[in-house]
């Protein structure tokens, strides 16, 4: 049953004017902080991968402009946009969001800082502008469930970036809706079969998705207007709109967002996490592992069951090859996509090994978790996992994403460059400039 698409186009228009209206509260700009860390960290992990330097290269010749990474050439809003969402999102390693089953931060972060930097905006600005985008964006991809065959990256998160961006243009609330159905007549049909061919055309989706946010918001500034109720309309004719009501305006799905330890989907935590559990109890040794079994949700055999992975992307949507880098080298992090860790002998047999299962009863109740058992001569090690780290009900400490940060960043910024921006980003005062934010990156 299609739900009411005018009560949900309703709550979207209360989110709007609820978040225009006030500063973001305390608990939310801080997990709005700690969600530019983490993507800012990942973007410098992911841009070294060859292609995305060639990308910021050519787009830096081609449209000029006054945003940079450290050591980076300088570019424009639209260019960096680009380059800042394809690096985050290369090593899978980047935020999401289970109801909205994406990453609507992503391309907001990509879109909103280069963009605020360019206005001269303040850390406060920033966060008031990410916190409204990423309110719109969650209930967008609760909302309008994608197709058979497709990838949520080039579709819905453009609208959380076209709210996001019009708060921080200044936009009133109508023509901060105006930006996200203006958006909506223009939504695009990203496939899932980059994923399944290991193409990495996948990773240029977000991208899309902040440009698209640009241009809509900037196109609502300028009085371009769209049909009322384009959104709607998208929802109905177009996507597999869910029949769920959209959680009410007054409800944070900020505070869902999750946080990610390892380099790999979401999927692919839990059977990592079950797989570090055991790898301890064997003390590192693998080499007598005679049979693994994963014991899974079904959606994450669905989106996840790749085997014998051939290149990186495959492999970041491959449950046996997550639990078997996680059993080999105790991590999953972008070193087990390069070699010579993807190519791994020992690697390569344990994820051959790997048995995946249907878990009915965490199915039957919508649930992520899942048990993994790893058979030897001696018998067999087993771990169940629910709640992981990085989940809104175990969210990684402060320690722990500066880690990730200063782990992630250390190609392109030294450890106490990291420390320092770490700290002015998640305490700063929010009149802090942002560009003081950024500049705590510079050599």
């Amino acid at each position: 049953m299609q739900p009411d698409a005018d009560a949900q186009r309703a709550v979207l228009q209360a989110v709007v004017a609820l978040h225009a209206a006030r500063p973001a509260s305390a608990n939310a700009a801080s997990q709005a902080r700690r969600l530019l860390v983490d993507t800012a960290g990942c973007a410098l992990a992911g841009r070294h991968a060859d292609e995305v330097r060639r990308l910021e290269a050519a787009l830096a010749a081609c449209e000029p402009g006054d945003f940079a990474f450290p050591g980076g050439a300088a570019m424009g809003v639209q260019a960096a946009a680009q380059v800042l969402a394809m690096a985050a999102t290369w090593d899978e390693a980047c935020e999401g969001h289970a109801l909205a089953h994406g990453r609507p931060g992503v391309p907001l972060v990509a879109a909103l800082l280069p963009l605020a930097l360019r206005r001269g905006a303040s850390l406060g600005d920033f966060v008031d502008a990410f916190v409204l985008g990423y309110e719109v964006g969650a209930r967008c991809g609760a909302w309008l469930r994608i197709r058979p065959g497709m990838h949520v990256d080039a579709n819905w998160p453009a609208l959380g970036v076209a709210a996001g961006v019009a708060r921080l243009l200044g936009l009133a609330p109508a023509g901060i809706v105006q930006a996200i159905d203006i958006a909506a007549c223009q939504l695009a049909t990203s496939l899932y079969l980059p994923v399944r061919e290991g193409r990495t055309a996948r990773n240029t989706y977000l991208g899309h998705s902040a440009s698209l946010g640009l241009q809509s918001a900037f196109a609502s500034a300028a009085g371009i207007d769209a049909p009322e109720g384009a959104l709607a309309h998208y929802a109905q004719t177009h996507s597999a709109a869910t029949a769920q009501p959209l959680p009410d305006a007054a409800t944070s799905l900020l505070q869902d967002a999750y946080i990610k330890p390892f380099a790999a989907v979401r999927h692919v935590h839990y059977g990592a996490t079950a797989a570090r559990q055991i790898r301890e109890q064997l003390g590192g040794d693998t080499a007598g592992i005679e049979a693994i079994v994963l014991t899974v949700y079904e959606e994450a055999i669905v989106y996840c069951g790749n085997r014998a992975p051939r290149t990186p992307i495959q492999a970041q949507f491959s449950l046996s090859f997550g639990v078997a880098a996680m059993l080999r080298f105790g991590d999953v992090d972008p070193s087990v996509y390069a070699a010579p860790r993807f190519d791994d002998a020992e690697l390569r047999r344990l994820e051959a090994l790997v048995v995946l299962q249907t878990d009915a009863d965490l199915t039957a109740r919508k649930h992520r978790g899942a048990t993994l058992a790893v058979t030897r001569a001696g018998g067999t090690l087993q771990h169940t996992v629910g709640t992981i780290a990085g989940d809104a009900a175990q969210p990684l400490d402060r320690a722990a994403l500066a880690a990730k940060f200063t782990h992630y960043a250390a190609h392109s910024v030294a450890g106490p460059r990291a420390a320092r921006f770490c700290d002015i980003a998640l305490d700063a005062p929010a009149g802090t400039a942002l560009r003081a934010l950024w500049q705590a990156l510079a050599a």
